[in-house]
């Protein structure tokens, strides 16, 4: 394991909105974990009476998602974990965990990462893509649309090289909902 004052990683908006200084960054991979839409939204893309939907790291054996690892000077590690506990813990549906993450350069590091809670009320990780772009394409909360959350996720992704179909194919859909309200 490569030593660092903290790694985090990122596999949904903070691989497009970090929020923090770092020193590095490096894609990555984390095993034993997917990126999904299982977890309600009530504060930054959805609200308490129309909740939207943001992505979540749930266990999954065989699983692996591909993302970011920051590395935080040392200096900023103190502030960052504040930052970042401010951000991500806001209702307790995330999970504070420290996961070994592959680095594409070959180093194997111990990154900060959040994942979803399924004992959690707000855990919904059986709803149906279908579903899902129901309630992305309308759904906003303080931060925005939940349509943008989404968006950004996949240009970024793209950008980085990193495939996934799944988030590809719920975009499509969501895009496809939004031109027919907007028609």
């Amino acid at each position: 394991m490569t030593m660092n004052s903290l790694w985090v990683f990122g596999y949904g908006s903070l691989l497009w909105d970090p929020g923090f200084a770092f020193t590095e960054r490096v894609c990555a991979r984390l095993d034993g974990w997917h990126r999904s839409f299982c977890m309600w939204s009530i504060h930054y893309r959805g609200t308490e009476t129309h909740p939207g939907l943001v992505l979540a790291l749930d266990a999954a054996a065989g699983a692996s998602c591909a993302g970011l690892a920051f590395a935080v000077a040392p200096e900023a590690a103190e502030a960052t974990l504040a930052y970042l506990r401010a951000r991500e813990l806001i209702s307790s549906a995330y999970v504070e965990r420290r996961l070994p993450v592959a680095l594409d350069d070959g180093r194997r590091v111990e990154a900060l990462t959040y994942v979803i809670d399924p004992g959690h009320p707000q855990y919904c990780g059986r709803l149906s893509p279908a579903r899902q772009a129901e309630i992305i394409a309308r759904a906003a909360g303080a931060r925005g649309p939940n349509s943008d959350y989404l968006m950004n996720t996949v240009d970024h992704l793209a950008a980085l090289g990193i495939a996934d179909g799944e988030l590809a194919t719920l975009a499509a859909r969501v895009r496809a909902l939004m031109d027919r309200a907007a028609r």
